[in-house]
């Protein structure tokens, strides 16, 4: 709950308002202190009582399913001000056991747990496909980890700062064949929020605001026996309906920062969104795509992989690079002259996935 309440009174701050200004907050989950109506212990926690409050559980797909749910809530004029705040305390809240033990529950009960699947196994699973079907290698995959160190080593908040090469990559410690230690993201403590606000109320705010101009979200399945293809996945469509209501094209994005919870996963993303053609999206990861000078510059606050993983709060890490890039705030990663920024975040095996389309006001 600290790290709620920490992550809650930066962004009021942030964005110029008072606690008692809040009519509405949506609270992710948390394994650590884990509850039933865990929006509700946070207001009490923190001492609001917004005439709205509700918690969201859609895996890493929760961060931006609280952000599109929070437009809906004010273009609905349900509420004036909504806060979506997320926070966890894995690394130092959870024991291995225990962590082991809640992020097994992904597995379906009869077919699929009796038979000692974890995340990083079916994550194997998807990857070793795309390997067969689009050419995809080690290298592919360890690139993505190595563009990622390179973004977090700008960034003096990132949990892993420490050089790592290609080869270096390649050689860690095999985790979930074909994914090894590099290929997986961290496990972290953190937590992160923000405001969403009526258009007429930001003028005298002492931030520049950031407009969220599309948002789409889609669900293909839960458990992997359920998945429709192991090589095309909901992002294709909720990322289309967020393009739409922009009226935009993946082309005309700036930066992205895309959910990484394992490189097979910004991999697979990147061709499914649109960003790359079937198997191109590895061969550009190595010749600098991903860099602030590529093609695409993607997660430079270091993503999930080098940044931090603090369970929903690592999706809203993503959201909160969006707006510090759209508002020329990243300093050392800054990407040049951003004005159109695509955030995604998807949950459980690549199962629940939600995108937003954010531009520079």
């Amino acid at each position: 709950m600290s790290l709620h309440a920490e992550a809650a009174q930066a962004a009021l701050e942030d964005a110029g308002l008072r606690a008692g200004d809040i009519d509405g907050v949506l609270c992710a989950y948390s394994l650590s202190e884990p509850h039933l109506m865990l929006s509700s212990v946070f207001c009490e926690y923190f001492g609001i009582r917004p005439s709205y409050s509700a918690a969201v559980q859609a895996g890493g797909a929760t961060a931006c399913a609280t952000i599109m749910q929070a437009a809906a809530l004010v273009s609905a004029g349900v509420c004036r001000h909504v806060l979506a705040v997320c926070g966890d305390n894995r690394l130092t809240g959870m024991s291995r056991d225990g962590a082991v033990a809640a992020l097994s529950e992904v597995g379906h009960p009869q077919f699929e747990r009796p038979f000692g699947i974890s995340i990083p196994a079916a994550y194997g699973l998807v990857a070793r496909r795309y390997m067969h079907e689009w050419g995809v290698t080690p290298e592919h995959l360890a690139g993505v980890a190595v563009a990622h160190r390179a973004h977090a080593r700008r960034n003096p908040k990132a949990q892993a700062r420490d050089p790592l090469s290609l080869e270096q990559a390649m050689a860690g410690r095999l985790i979930a064949d074909p994914l090894r230690l590099f290929d997986c993201c961290l496990i972290s403590d953190g937590g992160a929020a923000v405001v969403v606000s009526a258009a007429d109320t930001v003028a005298d705010r002492p931030s520049r605001p950031v407009s969220i101009l599309g948002y789409g979200q889609m669900n293909t399945h839960e458990h992997v026996i359920g998945m429709p293809t192991l090589t095309e996945f909901g992002c294709k469509q909720s990322s289309a309906q967020a393009f739409a209501m922009a009226g935009l094209t993946p082309a005309d994005v700036d930066v992205a920062e895309i959910y990484d919870s394992f490189t097979i996963t910004l991999l697979a993303e990147l061709e499914s969104i649109g960003f790359f053609k079937k198997g191109e999206a590895g061969p550009a990861v190595l010749e600098g795509a991903l860099d602030l000078g590529g093609v695409l510059p993607c997660n430079t606050h270091g993503g999930l992989l080098s940044y931090g993983h603090s369970g929903a709060a690592g999706g809203m890490f993503h959201v909160v690079e969006a707006v510090r890039q759209l508002r020329g705030q990243a300093e050392g990663r800054q990407v040049d002259g951003a004005e159109v920024a695509f955030v995604h975040g998807d949950g459980g095996i690549l199962s629940a996935h939600c995108s937003l389309v954010l531009g520079r006001a």
